[in-house]
C-alpha cells in the first residue's frame, strides 16, 4: 500500500471514529433529555453536575462578579428545569442551556445599569475550561519587574475596553475568543445566523482595535 494510500485510509479511518464519536454523544444526550423531561430529579443533577463549572464562569465572564454570577447560574438552572417540558431539542442542550444563561446574564446587567453600577470584567477569566486566564495569554517579552507593570496595565486596558463595546459584539467575541466555541455553536446559542455572528465578531475586534489602537 503506498503512503498516499495510507493517508487516505487513516483520514477515513479518523472521519468514522468522529462521526461515531458524535453519534454517542447524541445518543447520550436524548437518554437524558427524555429522563430530564420525566422530570428525573437524578437526571437534573447530573445535568446541573456537568454544566454547573461551564455556566458560572460564562456568567462571571459576562457580569464580572462572582456573586452576581452565582445568582445568574442557579436562576439559570431553575429556568432549566421549568423550561425542559418546552425543550424541542432542535438546537444542542449545551447551547440551549448558554443562551439561557446569557439572557439571565444580560437581564441581571441592566438591572447594575438601570441603578448605575459600574460595569467591570475580571482580568482572571479563564480561556475555554483551562486554567489559563485571558490576561496570562497575553505574553510578556521580559520577566523584569518593569515589563510586568506594563503588561499588566495593558491586559487591564483591554479588558476595560471589552467591558465598553456593544453588548452584542462583546458577546460574541466573549463566546468565541474565551468559550472557544465554534461559528455554528455560538450561532445556536444566540439564535442568530453564522453570518450575523461572523459579522459581530469583526465589527466587535474592530471597535476593541480602535479602543486598544496605542497598544498593537
Amino acid at each position: 500500500m503506498s503512503a498516499g494510500d495510507m493517508a487516505a485510509l487513516e483520514h477515513t479511518t479518523l472521519a468514522r471514529l468522529e462521526r461515531e464519536s458524535r453519534t454517542l454523544e447524541q445518543s447520550s444526550e436524548q437518554r437524558l433529555i427524555a429522563r430530564l423531561r420525566a422530570r428525573d430529579l437524578t437526571a437534573f443533577e447530573e445535568l446541573v453536575a456537568h454544566f454547573e463549572r461551564p455556566v458560572y464562569a460564562l456568567c462571571f465572564r459576562l457580569l464580572g462578579d462572582a456573586e452576581e454570577a452565582r445568582d445568574a447560574a442557579q436562576e439559570t438552572f431553575l429556568k432549566v428545569y421549568r423550561g425542559l417540558s418546552g425543550f424541542r431539542a432542535d438546537s444542542g442542550l449545551k447551547t440551549w442551556i448558554y443562551r439561557i444563561a446569557i439572557n439571565q446574564a444580560m437581564n441581571q446587567q441592566r438591572w447594575w445599569r438601570r441603578r448605575h453600577r459600574d460595569e467591570t470584567i475580571s482580568l482572571d477569566l479563564k480561556r475555554g475550561e483551562s486554567d489559563t486566564t485571558l490576561g496570562s495569554s497575553l505574553p510578556s517579552k521580559s520577566a523584569s519587574p518593569e515589563a510586568q507593570a506594563i503588561a499588566g496595565e495593558r491586559e487591564r486596558r483591554i479588558m476595560r475596553a471589552l467591558g465598553e463595546i456593544k453588548q452584542e459584539y462583546r458577546v460574541a467575541l466573549i463566546l468565541r475568543e474565551i468559550e472557544e466555541l465554534s461559528y455554528e455553536e455560538i450561532a445556536e446559542t444566540l439564535a442568530v445566523s453564522i453570518g450575523t455572528v461572523k459579522s459581530r465578531i469583526a465589527r466587535g475586534r474592530e471597535e476593541l482595535r480602535r479602543r486598544v489602537k496605542d497598544l498593537i
